[in-house]
């Protein structure tokens, strides 16, 4: 092989392991304990909003057969990458 691919696959490798490093994690946790774990673990979580907003809101989600969980984990991450 040439050198210049060598180097082209190396690169590729390393920004996957930077962009899904929770995949590689869980490979050395299996690695040490020969059980792999979950990787995207969901977490319920408590928090206090306007109720009129909740029920407008889950009305627009149902209308428009939207998952209410997916639809605020997309609006954050959306907000975290600005």
């Amino acid at each position: 092989m040439e050198s210049g691919n060598i180097s082209a696959n190396v690169l590729l490798a390393k920004s996957i392991i930077n962009r899904y490093p929770e995949v590689f994690e869980s490979l050395l946790e299996y690695e040490k304990t020969k059980k792999l774990r979950k990787l995207y673990r969901r977490a319920r979580f408590n928090i206090t909003i306007d109720e009129n907003v909740l029920r407008d809101f889950k009305a627009y989600c149902a209308k428009n057969n939207i998952n209410m969980s997916r639809a605020l984990e997309k609006k954050m991450l959306e907000m975290m990458s600005k």
